[in-house]
């Protein structure tokens, strides 16, 4: 079984393009500075690590308004 499980990833962001960018945007960010908000991650990669910061809540965002 994965962690975090993607269909509570989705839940929380609300849908699976917004995490897609989230997570990858986050990633790079993680690439370059290494400031992890998890202590002791289960992933090695980046990619893994941002998940576990969104489904944790560490990670905070928000919804643009649409006009």
């Amino acid at each position: 079984m994965l962690y975090p499980s993607i269909d509570k990833l989705v839940d929380k962001v609300g849908s699976k393009y917004t995490l897609v960018t989230l997570a990858s945007k986050r990633a790079r960010q993680l690439r370059e500075d290494n400031d992890m908000q998890v202590e002791k991650p289960f992933s090695k990669k980046f990619v893994g690590q941002s998940l576990e910061e969104i489904i944790s809540d560490k990670l905070p965002y928000e919804t643009p308004a649409v006009k």
